[in-house]
């Protein structure tokens, strides 16, 4: 399972494009509604969400959690008490863990980034506590993988795909989805 939390105010294209590529990828992914399972994310697009955050099952079967950035939505990401359990929860056993935009923050404000390469949104690198900044625009650091922004949603999401199934998977998805070569 993977959950995708939404927060009135999160990025369109920062969590459905990982959605999109996830679910191309086979994976099971469910979104995950924070105040409620009508979203609406920061350019006015509502979104319903699949679950609440009260419906969410901490188990065996959690293979990565994702957080969208966007304003004000990484802030209530951040104030709920549903993600930051379920981020510890997921810290304490090195399951995946994805971030976008500013929502490595909460990353970073939680300390989970000490010593780990990172990347945020520009102007939040000093919400990274304790990371190594890096020149990517996707990173992944072990259990945690974060991005730059919404220009690299798809990026993004090639990079989940690929660290839950193969990279061979993720090529095949890039190439079904007509992504550019660079």
């Amino acid at each position: 399972m993977i959950y995708v939390f939404l927060a009135n105010g999160f990025e369109e294209i920062e969590a459905l494009a990982p959605v999109d590529i996830l679910r191309r990828a086979g994976k099971q992914v469910q979104t995950v509604g924070v105040g409620g399972k009508i979203i609406t994310g920061s350019h006015g697009i509502v979104v319903q969400a699949d679950l609440t955050e009260s419906e969410i099952v901490l188990g065996n079967d959690l293979e990565m959690i994702v957080l969208p950035g966007g304003m004000p939505g990484t802030l209530h990401l951040e104030k709920s008490e549903t993600v930051q359990t379920v981020i510890d929860f997921c810290a304490e056993r090195e399951i995946y863990i994805g971030a976008i935009c500013a929502a490595p923050s909460i990353l970073g404000h939680k300390n989970l980034l000490n010593g780990k390469q990172a990347i945020a949104y520009p102007g939040f690198e000093a919400e990274l506590t304790g990371a190594v900044i890096s020149e990517n625009s996707v990173v992944q650091s072990d259990f945690i993988i974060t991005a730059q922004g919404a220009g690299v949603a798809v990026p993004f999401g090639l990079k989940l795909a690929e660290v839950l199934t193969s990279p061979e998977k993720a090529f095949k998805i890039k190439a079904s989805i007509c992504y550019p070569e660079h």
